[in-house]
């Protein structure tokens, strides 16, 4: 008996085991069903997704580039990023505009031609990858800057303008206002050396001296205002001070002096700095100067530099949308500011350490205050060339301020019509 129900257990627990089995084998059959079912494919192994490539074409420093490739390949695998130098880079963007085998998906330039692309059809807007709440924290002129009738082309990086800088060993404070400055000219220039110095007939520097007086040389309906009063007038102020520098007034001879301390000050550029410093000038910076009849400083151009999204990468929108995305954060901004003393765009960048530390990027940062964006109407390109024959009249010859500023208005109007 106890044989037989041995032999009655084991069968049972046999048939158990075999129905169990059966259970497994099709709960595996239904769970191979389901993985296979998730795959649209039918194909059995998932299939790694193929990256995007993106090429970003540059013109000018390496250290932006580099920068500019080290954010962006956080990006990847899923992005892949090619920051590429092109020289000319304005006029390759009019021969190539969106051909799908020449031209790149974005570009990294200043602001002041957006016009002219946007004008051409090549540009998307910015608010098309990226909401317009983006630039809440942004400083608001480099945003103002980026705007071409109502839209917003470029996704702002960083912004330059210019500085007054002074030799400390020869200089011990700074002018405050015009009328310090005029006074200092006038006691140190002497003996082959100048109390200051500036590129007094080149339109990017002497505009400063315009926007104190509320003139200006374009505004952003295309109107030239080379004969508006307040132009005539800051030109005519202006003048006294050009007596008491070189006459010629090109960049060369303007750096040369002040790298050579023969030169006690001058107005120039960020970039201008390192040389300074290799040259064993113990430099400073200062606000620009008040000009006593306005009580406005002197309010230089300041110039843009970001990125853009040309039409042709539309197709690319998920991975253009990140790459704005990655761009907007302040980490660019900041790694810009440490590596070549730029001014982030980002208020959020000033937060920093080593960018509030950092004294040439705070006075640009004051600076922006009243810093006016270079235009960025296409009608600026025949501003240039007009204006500067107008300061050249002017400062290097005899012309009258108010005669010559009429026949540049003139020569602007007829310029601009031939545009049309």
């Amino acid at each position: 008996m106890k044989k037989l129900l041995a032999i009655l257990l084991i069968a049972t627990l046999c048939m158990s085991t075999i129905v169990g089995c059966g259970k497994k084998k099709e709960e595996d059959k239904n769970t191979t069903v389901d993985l296979e079912s998730e795959n649209p494919s039918g194909d059995k192994k998932e299939k790694a997704k193929e990256p995007t490539h993106i090429k970003i074409w540059y013109e000018t420093q390496e250290t932006i580039a580099e920068e500019l490739q080290k954010e962006l390949d956080k990006l990847a695998p899923e992005i892949v990023v090619s920051v590429e130098r092109k020289d000319k880079l304005t006029e390759a963007l009019k021969l190539v505009g969106n051909d799908p085998n020449s031209a790149p998906d974005m570009y990294f330039f200043a602001h002041d031609k957006i016009g002219i692309y946007a004008e051409m059809g090549i540009l998307s807007p910015i608010t098309d990858f990226i909401p317009e709440s983006t630039f809440d924290d942004f400083i608001p002129m480099t945003v103002s800057a980026a705007t071409y009738k109502d839209q917003i082309y470029q996704l702002p990086i960083y912004f330059e303008s210019l500085l007054f800088m002074y030799n400390k060993d020869l200089m011990k404070e700074a002018p405050r206002t015009t009328d310090d400055l005029l006074a200092y000219m006038e006691a140190n220039t002497k003996d082959g050396n100048y109390g200051f110095v500036e590129q007094h007939s080149t339109a990017y520097f002497t505009v400063g001296w315009i926007h104190a007086y509320n003139g200006f040389i374009i505004n952003d309906k295309a109107e030239p205002g080379l004969d508006l009063k307040e132009t005539k007038d800051a030109i005519k102020y202006h003048k006294q001070f050009v007596k008491y520098m070189p006459i010629d007034g090109d960049y060369n001879t303007m750096t040369t002096l002040f790298k050579e301390g023969k030169a006690h000050s001058t107005i120039g550029g960020p970039s201008l700095i390192p040389d300074l410093i290799e040259n064993g000038i113990d430099i400073g910076i200062a606000p620009m100067p008040v000009v006593n009849e306005t009580v406005k400083a002197i309010s230089p151009f300041a110039g843009i530099q970001g990125i853009y999204v040309l039409k042709g990468a539309e197709s690319k929108k998920e991975a253009v949308t990140k790459i704005l995305q990655q761009l907007s954060k302040p980490d660019i901004g900041i790694n810009l500011a440490k590596a070549m003393g730029s001014a982030p765009v980002n208020n959020n960048c000033y937060e920093d350490d080593a960018v509030k530390s950092n004294e040439i990027v705070m006075t640009l940062k004051k600076a922006s205050a009243t810093a006016v964006p270079m235009p960025n109407v296409p009608e600026m390109d025949v501003m240039w060339s007009i204006t500067e024959n107008l300061l050249s009249s002017v400062n290097k010859g005899d012309a009258d301020p108010v005669t010559a500023s009429d026949e540049a208005q003139k020569k602007a109007l007829e310029q601009i019509k031939s545009m049309k």
